[in-house]
């Protein structure tokens, strides 16, 4: 097996596929939190769920298109550019209810995970 270097770049288009889902973590070979980036056809969905089983806090980011974030079953717009971040108890799923793919970037932690933020962020 090839030694890991210290840094990783890519291009969404360049990581492996399963199916809509671009898997950013295993493609920058992250080891501390998850990162995928999902294209939601319109009319499309990603599969309900919550993290609670995992203590994970998620963060969605749309990247291109008018996304929708239901959070327990009640819309939230997400579109371009927004960033939304949810417990983990919370229902959720990212629904594209407009006639363009819609981009979303999905990035999640336990909030165990010991993070410490530096003093100026």
């Amino acid at each position: 097996m090839p030694e890991r270097l210290p840094f990783a770049i890519t291009s969404i288009d360049d990581l492996e596929r399963n199916g809509s889902w671009a898997l950013a973590r295993r493609g920058l070979e992250l080891e501390s939190f998850g990162l995928n980036v999902v294209d939601i056809e319109p009319g499309g969905t990603i599969p309900e769920h919550d993290e609670s089983g995992r203590d994970q806090e998620e963060v969605f980011l749309t990247l291109a298109g008018d996304a929708v974030l239901v959070i327990d079953g009640v819309d939230h717009p997400l579109p371009q550019g927004t960033l939304a971040r949810l417990d983990p108890a919370l229902r959720r799923t990212v629904r594209n209810d407009g006639t363009a793919p819609a981009r979303v970037l999905i990035a999640s932690a336990p909030r165990s995970s010991g993070y410490e933020p530096m003093g100026w962020a």
